[in-house]
């Protein structure tokens, strides 16, 4: 188990000695410094420490306000955290998700956010009705003309939101991403995610490929994550393709074809990898039953 420390301040001017002393006494073996508004929703130096934590270990701050810009965020980070089997503390405040104590401030923690969403939804439909009966009706009127400048400006806003939503969220999906891709569709390791770190909507595999293509651009993920997943035929469809080959070229040697399948990034029957002339010669002799390819022949039966 280990313990990892994060401190954060509001401006470069502010310094983070007395948050690193008591992370330090309190037995952190890494700490992570973060200079950035309460309010910011880009927290690069957040990103990292959480995904650095493993199973067992403690993510650690010195008060609960250093971590979170908000209470949802907050428990967006401990659900993260939950999620690969890790904890959370906070040495000024009753909150160790390690104890049952602590779980407990956590469930009412939990509740008070679901109290605010429910207020703030409350205020805004109230708002937007005083609005609407004194005829106002809301909207950018620089938008609704298609003004260049106003569509770039809300364009570039809306780029910023996105990446800041990737790096609030990314340690709670990334992870189970890092594990699934390359060797699943996106549309597979989708379907595993469900709502993990997206509380509002499922993940889509279209959603989850922009949003991993987001963060390798930014340098905050592997590229290896985006490479293409292996190709997954159906057994009749993986003879078809043998039998191709074989039919473009009958004098192929076992293993020639099973470099070749490799290549195309085919996986066995298996679902491994890396392909043998036994398997080769398996599926060939299936193939030749079926009609598929003509009769045997010394070509075929050498894996040379």
């Amino acid at each position: 188990m280990a313990l990892i420390g994060y401190a954060r301040v509001s401006t470069e001017d502010q310094a983070t000695f007395s948050q690193l002393d008591e992370l330090k006494a309190a037995g952190c073996s890494v700490i992570f410094e973060e200079k950035a508004s309460g309010a910011s929703r880009a927290r690069p130096e957040l990103a990292k420490a959480v995904a650095q934590v493993k199973r067992g270990d403690i993510l650690v701050v010195a008060r609960i306000d250093r971590l979170a810009r908000s209470l949802s965020h907050l428990l967006d980070v401990i659900e993260g955290l939950e999620a690969v089997g890790a904890h959370f503390k906070s040495l000024r405040d009753p909150i160790d998700t390690s104890t049952p104590q602590g779980k407990f401030a956590l469930q009412v923690l939990g509740a008070a956010a679901e109290l605010e969403r429910a207020l703030i939804r409350e205020r805004t439909k109230a708002g937007l009705g005083a609005a609407k009966a004194r005829g106002r009706v809301g909207g950018n009127p620089a938008l609704k003309r298609r003004d260049p400048d106003a569509i770039a400006t809300l364009s570039a806003i809306r780029d910023r939101r996105y990446v800041a939503d990737l790096l609030s969220t990314m340690e709670a999906w990334l992870p189970k991403v890092r594990t699934l891709r390359p060797g699943n569709s996106w549309e597979k390791v989708a379907k595993a995610l469900g709502r993990l770190g997206s509380p509002d909507r499922p993940w889509t595999a279209d959603r989850l490929s922009r949003a991993v293509h987001r963060l390798v651009a930014e340098g905050l993920a592997e590229p290896d994550l985006i490479a293409p997943a292996p190709r997954k035929p159906p057994k009749d469809d993986l003879l078809l393709v043998i039998a191709g080959i074989k039919g473009a070229d009958p004098t192929i040697s076992l293993r020639a074809i099973a470099a070749r399948l490799e290549e195309l990034r085919i996986r066995t029957p298996r679902r491994g990898t890396t392909w043998s002339a036994s398997s080769v010669k398996a599926l060939l002799d299936r193939a030749e039953r079926q009609g598929l390819i003509g009769g045997s022949d010394d070509g075929r039966r050498s894996s040379a």
